[in-house]
């Protein structure tokens, strides 16, 4: 079964300008640009009728767009520095679509994320690169800035690649709109796609 996670895609403008920074650190395994994205609740390898069940939970949810901005750049792991990732700023919005994937996942009989929940674009991925290396790096970077963009849709992806990184596919789309009808029925013949896909029939 393919791993799913829900996530916000990262506009093509500010994902080309993190790539002007792919330099200046020996041993960091970049994320391709078409891959960065925000997860908003990691689901991982499940069945199709659980894969059905969370989608579907996805499909009601209804807010409205909102602003987001990333904030500068961090990595993960201490002294044994495992990924470089991008900030993003407190948002409400933000907090609020997390919560609703999270009572999708709920509502589709997934336990509770067991992690606390730090908002993140991952750009790289690092495997025995020092830590003095890496405080080098983000200091050189201290003053990137990345203008704010619009969140108007998030995605369920899935993926095959155990090792992480991409490449991600869109399995569905739900756009933030507050008139949203979640009977809609061009959504609710995707979800049938998407069922046979992972082997599910009505």
């Amino acid at each position: 079964m393919p791993r799913l996670f829900s996530a916000i895609e990262i506009p093509r403008s500010i994902a080309e300008r993190f790539t002007m920074l792919r330099s200046g650190l020996s041993g960091a395994r970049w994320i391709d640009p078409e891959n960065y994205h925000l997860t908003l609740r990691f689901i991982g390898d499940v069945d199709g009728a659980t894969a059905r069940d969370f989608t579907n939970a996805l499909g009601e949810i209804a807010m409205p767009p909102f602003e987001l901005q990333l904030n500068g750049l961090d990595s993960f792991g201490g002294n044994k520095p495992r990924a470089l990732f991008a900030g993003v700023k407190p948002s409400p919005g933000l907090d609020s679509l997390r919560r609703a994937n999270d009572r999708a996942a709920r509502e589709a009989g997934l336990p509770p994320e067991g992690r606390n929940f730090k908002p993140h674009v991952t750009l790289a991925r690092l495997r025995g690169v020092r830590p003095d290396a890496v405080a080098a790096y983000l200091e050189r970077q201290a003053d990137v800035a990345v203008e704010r963009f619009t969140v108007s849709r998030f995605v369920l992806y899935s993926s095959r690649n155990s090792v992480g990184g991409g490449p991600y596919v869109i399995e569905a789309a739900y756009e933030l709109d507050d008139a949203y009808d979640a009977d809609d029925t061009g959504h609710r013949a995707y979800d049938r796609d998407l069922a046979e896909a992972f082997g599910v029939k009505d």
